[in-house]
């Protein structure tokens, strides 16, 4: 077994963090590797430090994600505006083997083997959605519901999920370079499947993108463009993406 510690070198103390990392790891008689990168600031911090993330971590890279996470990912991804998919928030999995445990479990854990965990000075910072949503969102929530919420919106994840799953399936089964097929398609499954096609590093294009797209499909116009300066064309009723380097697919 082998621990990642991922240092963004976004404060002066990511180093110190990651030598304790080091240190509880070696107590555990776990080797542990620290791996460093640098992250863009300027905006969007939690996107930019989970792209870098993923980018050192080996695939198959175990997290920490805990119940209260589920809750609080799909509370982000609903102020966004996402959709079934999205609302879905962490897929649970291998790769999530204590997604069923709440934070306040995780912390009794590490009381009873005597670790002291590191306390992440940018958990109070509020400029971070995540922060609010936490410390003010979830406990307005609680109390106006006069319950516990996040079993019940990890639960709706859950049921979103499932939705979500079967109608990917549906959509799977239709051709997104083929404009008849598009056009002749419910058009919540035909979104599906252009969602899926168009989707890159895990982002899909937003639902405008979406729309313009089915325009070409329909013949409203001969191409357009989405997010990334990607350019949708369509010739003899079959679509294909341009990308900035000019080749198709």
């Amino acid at each position: 077994m082998t621990a990642h510690h991922v240092d963004h070198g976004l404060r002066p103390s990511s180093a110190e963090e990651a030598a304790i990392a080091v240190d509880i790891a070696q107590s555990l008689d776990i080797n542990c590797v620290v791996h460093h990168v640098e992250v863009d600031a300027s905006h969007n911090l939690e996107a930019h430090a989970r792209a870098a993330r993923q980018e050192v971590l080996p695939s198959d890279a175990l997290t920490g994600h805990t119940l209260d996470d589920q809750a609080e990912t799909l509370l982000i991804r609903l102020l966004r505006g996402a959709g079934s998919d999205g609302l879905s928030a962490i897929t649970p999995g291998p790769q999530h083997p204590i997604l069923s445990l709440r934070r306040h479990d995780t912390v009794a854990l590490c009381d009873d083997a005597g670790i002291a965990p590191v306390i992440d000075p940018t958990n109070d910072d509020p400029s971070m959605w995540r922060n609010r949503i936490r410390n003010e969102v979830l406990p307005l929530l609680n109390d106006i519901a006069e319950r516990d919420l996040v079993p019940i919106l990890s639960r709706t994840a859950d049921v979103l999920r499932h939705d979500a799953e079967f109608l990917n399936d549906l959509a799977a089964e239709i051709d997104p370079t083929d404009a008849k097929s598009l056009c002749d398609a419910n058009p919540v499954l035909a979104t599906r499947a252009l969602r899926q096609w168009l989707t890159r590093d895990g982002y899909p294009p937003n639902a405008a993108a979406i729309q313009r797209v089915l325009g070409v499909a329909r013949g409203d116009a001969i191409a357009c463009e989405i997010d990334g300066g990607i350019r949708i064309a369509r010739k003899h009723r079959r679509l294909r993406i341009i990308t900035p380097d000019a080749s198709g697919e």
